[in-house]
């Protein structure tokens, strides 16, 4: 069950750097979107403390920012317009590679 509580706590790090890019712009500060990032970071946050009670921090960690890292160059791709170069996806890659690397590899007496 802690891999399911990191694994939505990756995905709701997906949401604070969205909400920091659309809550503050040329036109000014939009409060909804810097709304959306401190809920984003609180839920974020708090998963990841409960998913860290059982699994390994370092594991954890690099799993929970991992999935954030990935998300969120996903999002700027499909969203914002972001570069699709190839080396880009190399790295992104090896970020990927590294993770699923943490869940096979690491203390198989963990769920």
């Amino acid at each position: 069950m802690a891999w399911v509580y990191l694994v939505v706590a990756g995905v709701f790090e997906i949401g604070w750097p969205l909400g920091l890019k659309l809550g503050w712009t040329e036109q000014g500060v939009r409060p909804w979107p810097l709304a959306m990032s401190i809920a984003c970071m609180l839920i974020s946050g708090g998963l990841l403390l409960i998913a860290q009670r059982t699994l390994p921090m370092g594991t954890a960690y690099a799993v929970w920012t991992g999935i954030g890292v990935i998300g969120t160059f996903v999002v700027g791709l499909l969203y914002l317009s972001e570069p699709a170069t190839s080396a880009r996806f190399v790295c992104i890659g090896l970020i990927a590679v590294g993770i699923v690397g943490l869940k096979f590899f690491g203390n198989p007496s963990i769920d």
